[in-house]
Formats: structure tokens, C-alpha cells, sequence
């Protein structure tokens, strides 16, 4: 109010304005101006510090459209303030923008407000002499002064361009950009959280049941991550001294050591490097290596950035399992195994600072190629913990007296069919990728045992080169849990010109005889045979409409006449077993025997009478489920390579125990446990198994003391051998609680034959089998086969299958379901004892 009162008093001349109030009114705006110009874009970057300090987390895009918004409320903001100082009512960006009108706006007298015609400061104080001697001048009575009419009455002219409004908007606009860079610069960075996702790479290792290290899968990095819960204090102390000696007191960066290092850079001096701990793990995980002062910058900032996310041991716990130590080894815990093979637990305090030494130079200190630089660095590394009282003196002293005993370096794969097999699973239950997850796969293979089976199998293939064999294959199993506790492939793995990588377990080859088993448990199934049954071996002539006509021999190459199928299948005869698959059907046998576990039998168009001698190729490992089925009273369990699987942070991913294969009491079964499924009554799966384990069923064919017996043990096997001699199989079973399958073939690689004289059940798989199926019963008390209770034996004549008569040469006995066995005697006289002298089967 004192100052209207001065304006009221000066000389009312047209467009007149103190010097001094319009050049306060200048200063004001430009000072308004530069702060709100200086204030917008400091407001964008303390947004940013904010959300990388306090919230840590991704810039969001709605600061950038706040951003432009200040922007805009900035200019509108400049051209009120300036036009209300000045009351000329000329928009400031008519100094700036030349379409806006340069008069000044409009505006009514009534709604004028009377400060904005306020008067210029008084050089001296308005006191009462002063306002005494300019109220006379006044037009209006002192108590009756109007600010309106007094308002109206003062207009000031149109200021014009300022310097310092120039000034402080182009400063605007270069804080503008600047600040723009800035948030682009800060929202390119990669976030920090990115740190605790496991995106490097870890090894997969695989073991036997015994934790026997087999192998480790990795592409590039072979790492294994640890907790720093886990590791001897000294591990990370040890790195600390040398790596990082400030690291728990720094915000993530060093700014001494980055001075120190750069002057040491320009000046040719080799000092220590300006990187933190946490700096060297920003730039192993989410920086690209090259050295580049951009690179720099973003290290330090994501390095404190990092600090404020995650504790001082975090860092370190993911910085030791990151950083490298030579060649493919990366992690305190890979390095422990690959120089001193203990995992990084055991590690001693001079092992750990020998470790410690590496990361600086990898390949420079390595062990492997100079020890004696390695070593110079240990010593300068326990110095370093003395130093910063991490040890004592004659502690470090010890320490460096130590002997170090570096593990060679070795690349060997143990049981390498069973191992590439395990990672087939693993690939194709868990994705392509799943070995670069770091994965503990513990399995079911046998070392020690599987060592021994090899030896056997290379033992057995050599002493046959005679008989052209050239190769083979061996598998065992536990057919009640379906656990594989061996699997050789071929006798030499690294054998390329032999192609000995190809897993001959697993490969498709003719089963040759060894198809038969499910044949004939598919007519005992239906009721079509039993063992009593007899079918003549005689020269029969198959007709297949569209196919040739079948002419099938026996593999000795004689007629055996009228035999009970027990006799059949012991001696593998061919002409009646053809017969038993014309009785069943083929595409029956397909659908039967894909139930037991085939799966090559895909196109049945493929097949005909013939494939019950092996007329379709069948692989080892669908064999042995098939046979696993006769071993287990008819319940089929699938192959099994895996008792439990971890991920790399200990949780479990599979697990597989011997419960989940627990078995009822029940012998005709019934409802299954999780992991089984029936396939077959177990009355068939006794039949079966009772035939092939019977010695004088098969003396015809193998002979009283063949290869196929075990002597103290009840064994069922059967062989397989090609008409042309290029496979031959052995495959048996034992009984009891703790079971045993063993599978093996020989053979060629190339599929040329082998020896006409190779005599199936004495030489070539035979040979290899039996010292195998030996060495597994070794020690273990005789199993019989479990009979179950629907089955009765009565005494037959086996050339009638009726019951016996006076003239009856052959009386045995024989197993039939209750209702099902014969209910007359046979009438034989001498003469007919003639029409079946051949058979001579007495089975007491």
C-alpha cells in the first residue's frame, strides 16, 4: 500500500515508469526464469538417483512423459510471471516468437487487480513527513483513494528482449538435452537385479550310485556354484586381501584406487587395478569386456547401484562363483576340483591362496603350465592377509611351506554309452539346454560292477576274434525296480573307425531266437497252448496271401516231429514257433509285444510269419523291459537310469526309490503301484520263465552242460541268433529279492557275419553271458521262480499230453490252471511209441 501511495503522487505522464522498478522487475524474471529452467531438468535427474537409490529398480518411461510435461508447464509458466511483473500485457515469447502479437492484450479496467500496477521501490522509507507532502499532490482525498482508478491510470511500455532471459533459456534447453542424455544414458544400463538370476552357464555332473564322478556336461564355463556359508573363512579372505582390501568399507567403487590406477596408466606404472570386487563381478555378468571409459562409467555406476540392492557377502558369494581361474574353469568350487579334485570346502589355507592368485592373470599363474609363478603369487597373497591381519606370521610361513599337490588334468568319461544315454534322458524329459542348468544327476549305474562287466565283455569279444566277432554289448538290470546298474555299449567307446560311440543297447538289431519268449506267452495267455501242448516239427509250407511261400528251417537243420511246446521253446526250434505266431496272429503279437516294451514294431505292414525269428529289429534296452516282465509274476517296469536328480541349489527335481516299485502279495495281482503295469497274468510270466530255466527242455538243441546253465542258481535265458550269422543274443534272469537281468550281443558293427561255426548257447554271447550272470549271483542263495497259487502240477505222458498209460515211455509232469488239465489216459500201444520216438523229454 505505501507504494501505491507513491505511484499516486508522481507527475501523471503517459507512459511513464521508474528506471528503477523496471530494471528490479527484469532481475526478478530472469531470476525466475533461470530457476525454473535450472529446477525442471534437476528434478528429472533427482528422480532418477531416487529410483536407482532408494526404489533400485527400472527407470520407468512415465519420468520421460513427466519430463516433457515440466517442460511444457515451464514456458507457460515464464510468460504468466513475466507478464503480471510487467502489467504490460505482452506475452514474453513475443520476444522470442514472431507470430505473437506484439500489442499488448486486452484487458478490462474492472477486473484489474491494483498490485499489478504497484509503484516502484522508494529509495527511502514512506514515513509520515514524506506522505505529508506528497498528499496535497493527489488528485483524490487521502482517505477516498481508489487502487482501481489509480491502477488505470499508470501503464508502463512493452519491455523488450532481455539478455538475461536469453541466457537463461538457452540454458534451459542445453539442460534439457543434457538431462535427456542423462536418463537415456541411465535407462541403457542393465539392472542389477539381474545379478542374482543364474544366466551364467553351471556343469552338470553326473555320478554312479556310489558317487562316482562319471562325467561333467558344460559348453564353455565349467562351474558349479557354492554358498560362501559353505567355504573355510580363509577361501574368501584370501581373495578379499588381494582382490579388494577395502571391499566392506567402499560404496562399490574405490574412487583412490581408480585414481591410483589411472595414473599409473598414463605414467607406465604397473600398480594395482582400480576395480572393486563389486565392479569385477558388474562386468562379468552384465558388461561387455572391452576397456572403454564409457564401460568405466557404467561399472561404477551399476557397481553402486549393486551395493544397494544386495549385502557385502552377497557380492562376494556371487563374485567367487563367477569369476575365472583358467581354461573352462569358472567358481572357487570348479577350481577346487579341477587343481586339487576336493570340492572347495576341503580346500586348506594354502590351496585357497594359491586359488585366490589365479584371477588376475588365469592363464599366466596356472598351475598346469607354471607352478612357480603360481606359487610367487600364493606368496604375495598370504603376505597381503598378514598385512591386513587375516593370519599371522608363522601362520602364512606355514603355509607357504606346504606342499601343493595339483591333480593332473583329465578329460576322461567313465562308462561313456551309459553317461551320452542319461543325457538323452535328461534332454528329452527336462529341454535341449538342461545341461548348461547344473544339475547333480545321481544314477543308477554300478561303477566297480560295470568295471567288471566291461573287462569281462573285452575279454570275451577278444578270446572270439577267431569266429569273426568283433564287437559287443552288454547290459544289466534290476528287473524288479527297472534300475540299470550297467550298460557297455561296444567294447571300445573311442574306437571311431569302428564307429565304437554307437550304442549297440540301444541300437535296432535282429533279435534273432530271443523274440520267441513273447510269442509263446501270448498263446499261453489266450489259452491257445500250454507247455504240454504238442506241435509237430515237421517241413511245413506257409502261405501268406501276396508273399512268397514260407519255407522255415531249424537252426540245426533237422525235423524233431511231435514236441510238447515246452521242448519247443527250450530248443528254440523255428518251425514251431512260426506255427504259434500263424495261431496268434501278427498283428496280435504286434500289439502284445509293444505292450511288454517294444517299440521298433511300428508299420505292421513291415512283417510277416518270420518275425518270430527275428524278422524285426528290436533294440537291447526294449528286450530287457520285455524280459523284466517274465522276471516279475507279469508286471512290466520300465528302464530306469536315475535315482535323483538336484538342481544346482540343492532342490530335488526327480527322485526314484525301490518303494515306489513294492509289489503286491496278491498272485494274480490287481491294481498296481505308481511305476508298474501289468502286461501279462502271473501264470504266464511262470510258464514262461519256468520253461526257460529248464535244463532238459533245452538239452536237445544246447546240450546238458552248455554255457546257459549256473550252476547252484535258477537262471531263465534264451538265445538269438540270425540265420546269417550277424547277431547273437543271450539273455537271462535270476529271481528272489534282490534280482538280475544281464543282456549281451555280439557281432559286427558293420554287419558282416561271423563264423558259421559260432555256436549259439556254448560260443559268441553264451561265452560272454555266463562268466557276467556268475559274477552277479556270486555269494546270493538260489531263488526259485515264485509259482503262484492258481497253478497245479500233474503228471502227463509227454507224447499225448494226457494222462500217463501202461505204454507211455515219457511220463513228466506239467503245470495247468485247476479245470484245464487233461481228464483221460492215453491208449498207446508199441506201435506207436514208434510214430513218436522223437520224443524223449522226461521232465521228473
Amino acid at each position: 500500500m505505501p507504494l501505491l501511495f507513491l505511484y499516486e503522487g508522481m507527475p501523471k505522464r503517459k507512459n511513464h515508469v521508474s528506471k528503477s522498478a523496471l530494471t528490479l522487475k527484469k532481475i526478478f524474471g530472469a531470476i525466475a526464469s533461470f530457476l525454473i529452467a535450472l529446477g525442471t531438468p534437476l528434478l528429472v535427474v533427482l528422480k532418477l538417483l531416487f529410483s536407482l537409490t532408494i526404489e533400485a529398480g527400472a527407470i520407468s518411461l512415465n519420468i520421460l512423459a513427466a519430463y516433457f510435461n515440466l517442460i511444457l508447464h515451464f514456458l507457460l509458466t515464464i510468460n504468466t510471471l513475466l507478464l503480471k511483473a510487467t502489467a504490460s500485457g505482452r506475452s514474453l515469447l513475443a520476444h522470442f516468437i514472431p507470430r505473437l502479437p506484439k500489442k499488448p492484450l486486452l484487458r478490462r479496467q474492472a477486473k484489474r487487480h491494483p498490485l499489478l500496477a504497484a509503484p516502484p521501490p522508494q529509495k527511502k522509507p514512506l514515513t509520515l513527513p514524506n506522505l505529508a507532502r506528497i498528499t496535497p499532490r493527489l488528485s483524490l482525498p487521502h482517505p477516498s483513494i481508489s487502487l482501481a482508478s489509480l491502477a488505470s491510470r499508470v501503464s508502463f511500455p512493452a519491455p523488450r528482449p532481455q539478455f538475461l532471459l536469453t541466457i537463461s533459456l538457452c540454458f534451459f534447453l542445453l539442460t534439457t538435452f543434457a538431462s535427456l542424455q542423462a536418463y537415456l544414458f541411465l535407462t541403457s544400463l542393465p539392472n542389477p537385479h539381474l545379478l542374482t538370476q543364474n544366466t551364467s552357464p553351471v556343469t552338470t555332473k553326473i555320478y554312479d550310485r556310489h558317487g562316482t564322478l562319471l562325467y561333467q556336461f558344460y559348453k564353455d564355463q565349467n562351474r558349479t556354484p557354492i554358498a560362501l556359508t559353505n567355504l573355510p573363512p580363509y577361501v574368501s579372505q584370501s581373495v578379499i586381501a588381494i582382490e579388494d582390501k577395502n571391499f566392506y568399507h567402499h560404496p562399490g567403487f574405490d574412487s583412490e584406487a581408480i585414481a591410483r590406477a589411472a595414473l599409473a596408466n598414463s605414467s607406465g606404472t604397473a600398480v594395482q587395478g582400480g576395480s572393486t570386487i563389486t565392479q569385477q563381478l558388474i562386468k562379468l555378468k552384465l558388461l561387455t569386456p572391452e576397456k572403454t571409459v564409457i564401460r568405466k562409467i557404467k561399472e561404477v555406476i551399476l557397481a553402486f547401484w549393486a551395493e544397494r540392492l544386495y549385502t557385502k557377502n552377497q557380492i562376494l558369494e556371487m563374485y567367487l562363483n563367477e569369476v575365472p581361474f583358467g581354461g573352462q574353469t569358472y567358481g572357487i568350487e570348479a577350481a577346487a576340483e579341477t587343481y586339487f579334485k576336493k570340492p572347495a570346502r576341503n580346500l586348506t589355507l594354502a590351496e585357497a591362496a594359491l586359488l585366490a592368485a589365479l584371477p588376475k592373470a588365469p592363464t599366466t599363474l596356472s598351475p598346469f603350465g607354471s607352478l612357480d609363478k603360481a606359487k610367487e603369487r600364493q606368496s604375495s597373497v598370504l603376505n597381503a592377509m598378514v598385512s591386513q591381519n587375516y593370519l599371522t606370521a608363522p601362520e602364512a610361513a606355514q603355509a607357504k611351506s606346504e606342499p601343493l599337490k595339483i591333480a593332473p588334468l583329465e578329460t576322461e568319461i567313465k562308462a561313456p554309452h551309459f553317461v551320452m544315454f542319461v543325457k538323452g534322458y535328461l534332454q528329452k524329459k527336462y529341454g535341449p539346454d538342461v545341461l548348461d542348468h547344473g544339475l547333480q544327476v545321481i544314477t543308477t549305474l554300478d561303477y566297480p560292477l560295470y568295471e567288471s562287466a566291461t573287462a569281462l565283455l573285452k575279454k570275451g569279444v577278444t578270446a572270439q576274434k577267431y569266429l569273426h566277432v568283433g564287437n559287443g554289448a552288454a547290459l544289466i538290470t534290476n528287473p524288479k525296480t527297472g534300475e540299470i546298474l550297467t550298460m557297455t555299449g561296444s567294447i571300445d567307446y573311442f574306437d571311431s573307425p569302428s564307429d565304437g560311440q554307437v550304442n549297440l543297447t540301444t541300437a535296432e538289431r535282429s533279435p534273432g531266437s530271443s523274440i520267441k519268449p513273447l510269442n509263446y506267452a501270448l498263446a499261453f495267455e489266450r489259452g491257445l497252448l500250454n507247455p504240454s501242448s504238442p506241435i509237430d516239427d515237421i517241413p511245413t509250407a506257409f502261405r501268406v496271401p501276396g508273399q512268397p511261400v514260407y519255407l522255415p528251417q531249424n537252426y540245426d537243420g533237422r525235423f524233431h516231429g511231435r514236441i510238447p511246446a515246452r521242448v519247443a521253446l527250450g530248443s528254440s526250434y523255428n518251425i514251431p514257433a512260426v506255427k504259434t505266431l500263424e495261431k496268434n496272429g501278427v498283428i496280435n503279437f504286434l500289439q502284445f509285444a509293444t505292450n511288454l516294451g517294444i517299440t521298433s514294431f511300428s508299420d505292421p505292414d513291415r512283417y510277416g510269419l518270420s518275425l518270430t525269428l527275428g524278422g524285426g529289429e528290436v533294440k537291447m534296452t526294449d528286450l530287457a523291459t520285455a524280459y523284466s516282465s517274465f522276471a516279475n509274476q507279469g508286471e512290466k517296469v520300465d528302464l530306469n537310469p536315475i535315482i535323483q536328480i538336484k538342481n544346482y541349489k540343492g532342490n530335488i527335481l526327480e527322485s526314484n526309490t525301490s518303494n515306489q516299485f513294492t509289489r503286491r502279495s496278491d498272485s494274480e495281482g490287481g491294481p498296481l503301484a505308481t511305476g508298474n503295469s501289468r502286461v501279462l497274468s502271473p501264470r504266464t510270466a511262470f510258464l514262461v520263465s519256468d520253461i526257460l530255466a529248464d535244463d532238459r527242455a533245452r538239452t536237445p538243441a544246447f546240450g546238458p552242460r552248455s554255457n546257459l546253465n549256473i550252476p547252484g542258481h535258477t537262471v531263465s535265458v534264451k538265445t538269438g541268433t540270425t540265420e546269417t550269422k550277424r547277431d547273437n543274443w543271450t539273455i537271462g534272469y535270476s529271481f528272489g529279492p534282490d534280482p538280475r537281468l544281464a543282456a549281451v550281443w555280439v557281432g559286427n558293427n558293420d554287419n558282416t557275419p561271423m563264423s558259421p561255426y559260432l555256436e549259439s548257447g556254448n560260443t559268441g554271447a553264451a561265452a560272454i553271458w555266463n562268466p557276467i550272470m556268475a559274477l552277479l549271483l556270486k555269494d546270493q542263495p538260489n531263488s526259485p521262480i515264485p509259482k503262484p497259487s492258481n497253478l497245479t502240477e500233474v503228471k502227463i505222458c509227454a507224447l499225448t499230453n494226457t494222462l500217463p498209460c501202461e505204454n507211455c515211455p515219457n511220463i513228466t509232469t506239467e503245470y495247468f490252471t485247476p479245470g484245464t488239465e487233461p481228464k483221460v489216459a492215453c491208449h498207446l500201444i508199441k506201435d506207436d511209441l514208434e510214430k513218436f520216438r522223437s520224443a524223449r523229454i522226461n521232465r521228473p
